[in-house]
């Protein structure tokens, strides 16, 4: 991204958390779900391939089916945004009240044992609010975050997050991140990490929608290091709410088992987005197969 490009987007984004807030709900709300639909007719690179990853989550669905299915994520999407531009000036409290939760006893049991818990969910729904209510419940706990460029946007993002009552580590690709959360895990804390997008180059290679993919490997190991549960998460928008579902924790002891609970954890990954699939904001290429389609061809393929 070039250096006005970045300058651009951060300017976006410091727009949207000054002037949204002050928009009459309804208005905002309608403007957010009109620039989505815009978007979804547009069918831009991103729409595109919230599409494709779409077409294997629901692959009976025909052009039309999947058309409506782009549009009502696209809405998703946009909805996450504009209640993320409103939240440090929304009623935590009520907010929390409004989230629907099963499996809460999931983290209580965890916390009892004595050695934290490794919360991880897809990018699906608002994480931000699911963020809240685990703030209300079980306090502060610690999420890493991507190193955005510029770096000024990397601090908005920081100060908006820790302003909901979460510790920031940010991800810079050495050990430093690693250290802090096994120290929090071990003094019996919640870490939650988003878990279906590999960021890195050691990714778990796991089927997903049939299909083989890399997931992180970071929470399965989390768990494996410490002895902290590994609790699957899902997280999706109701028609006036939030609702999160904490899952029974999956077993994994050691090193060896890690591929093993990578896999279980796309399995319930996968249940819950195929149960709410228009929640689930991937826009980037998420299958090898797709990544590799946008890599440059070499001269010799390209003519």
């Amino acid at each position: 991204m070039s250096t006005l490009s970045q300058r651009l987007s951060e300017f976006g984004y410091a727009t949207g958390w000054r002037l949204v807030k002050r928009l009459p709900e309804s208005f905002g709300s309608a403007t957010f779900a009109f620039g989505a639909d815009m978007a979804a007719r547009r069918g831009g690179g991103g729409v595109r391939q919230l599409r494709a990853n779409l077409a294997r989550v629901v692959p009976q669905a025909g052009e039309a089916e999947l058309d409506e299915l782009v549009r009502r994520a696209m809405r998703s999407y946009a909805r996450y945004w504009f209640e993320t531009f409103r939240l440090p000036a929304m009623d935590h409290t009520a907010v929390a009240k409004q989230v629907t939760v099963t499996g809460a006893e999931n983290i209580d049991a965890a916390l009892a044992e004595g050695n934290g818990a490794v919360m991880t969910l897809p990018h699906s729904g608002n994480w931000d609010i699911a963020g809240v209510w685990l703030a209300s419940y079980a306090g502060a706990f610690t999420t890493v975050a991507e190193r955005l460029k510029p770096e000024s946007l990397y601090r908005r993002f920081v100060s908006f997050r820790e302003s909901l009552g979460f510790e920031i580590v940010p991800l810079t690709g050495d050990s430093a991140a690693m250290r802090l959360l096994l120290r929090r895990l071990r003094e019996n804390k919640v870490v939650v990490l988003l878990g279906d997008r590999d960021l890195t180059s050691s990714g778990i290679p796991v089927r997903f929608f049939g299909e083989q993919t890399h997931l992180p490997p970071g929470p399965a190991r989390l768990a494996a290091t410490t002895g902290a549960a590994l609790l699957p998460t899902g997280c999706w928008f109701t028609e006036d709410g939030w609702e999160i579902r904490i899952h029974p924790r999956i077993r994994v002891t050691q090193r060896a088992e890690v591929p093993a609970a990578t896999q279980a954890l796309a399995d319930v990954f996968a249940g819950d987005i195929a149960a709410h699939p228009a929640d689930w904001h991937m826009l980037q290429p998420f299958w090898p197969a797709d990544a590799a389609a946008k890599e440059p061809k070499p001269l010799e393929e390209a003519s």
